[in-house]
């Protein structure tokens, strides 16, 4: 009872500072590393830093669930899907927040390139749509996001993104918007089985969060992962699984009042 009643108290003040329309991470591998991945080439750099599929060189799909502190109402749904084409990858992604009283969702359509062979950049156009029960009806509005990575130098790469740089809203209404969010981070490579990611992320209107986390790959088919964030501290534990073209990921973080948010993800390519 006490833990729904600091659920119930989280979502009414979600509602009250945001429309909607948050670019919530995604991806069981990102969550398992303290939400870091602005660096990655992964399927689900069409939600988190759409530089990353300038790398992809194979038609790859991805879902995921996210059971927030085990609730629900809490869950986040996404798919996504990437095809590379001569110069890119084209990406699409659905990400899906709350249940019956309070649906966020996002569709976007983005477009990753390599300008150099140091530098690759991406593009995402999104469509918001909030679903609030009783006298809120629905809204809806477009974003936009782009982002960044670059190879400094060997086994550095550093990643920027920024999502909504042009603060649309959903409604004029009590100032309703859609968080503006600008992320930075860098990638380092210890050697072919480690690497870790350093990040920092600011909404324009919040305190900043700093992430840090850490891949593993003891064996062909495995690989460990962890991370933190801070605001509030968040350590996070997961693993993952390469079966032939299928990769199984796991992950968990834990809220120290909240408790745990499970997630689980696969990822298919083809022709891997």
């Amino acid at each position: 009872m006490h833990k729904k009643l600091i659920i119930a108290l989280f979502l009414f003040t979600f509602s009250l500072a945001y429309s909607g329309g948050e670019n919530f991470p995604i991806g069981a591998r990102t969550t398992a590393m303290g939400n870091t991945g602005l660096c990655l080439s992964d399927i689900w750099s069409v939600n988190i830093n759409q530089a990353g599929l300038a790398k992809i060189k194979s038609i790859t799909a991805g879902v995921s669930y996210e059971s927030r502190f085990t609730q629900k109402e809490l869950g986040i749904q996404a798919f996504g899907l990437a095809i590379p084409v001569k110069n890119g990858a084209f990406g699409l992604n659905y990400t899906g927040f709350g249940g019956k009283l309070y649906r966020d969702s996002k569709i976007g359509l983005s477009y990753g390139m390599k300008f150099s062979d140091k530098i690759s950049g991406g593009l995402s156009i999104n469509y918001h749509n909030l679903s609030i029960a009783n006298n809120y009806g629905t809204k809806s509005s477009l974003t936009f996001e782009l982002g960044i990575i670059a190879n400094v130098i060997e086994n550095l790469q550093l990643g920027f993104h920024l999502f909504n740089p042009s603060q649309a809203k959903l409604n004029d209404y009590q100032d309703e918007i859609i968080p503006t969010v600008v992320k930075l981070g860098l990638r380092y490579d210890f050697s072919k089985k480690v690497y870790v990611n350093a990040e920092v992320e600011k909404d324009i209107d919040l305190k900043p969060i700093y992430k840090i986390g850490v891949e593993y790959h003891p064996i062909d088919i495995l690989y460990i992962r962890t991370g933190i964030s801070s605001n509030p501290s968040l350590p996070a534990i997961g693993f993952g699984v390469d079966v032939k073209n299928f990769r199984f990921d796991f992950s968990s973080s834990f809220h120290p009042v909240l408790g745990a948010t499970p997630a689980f993800g696969i990822v298919y390519t083809v022709n891997k």
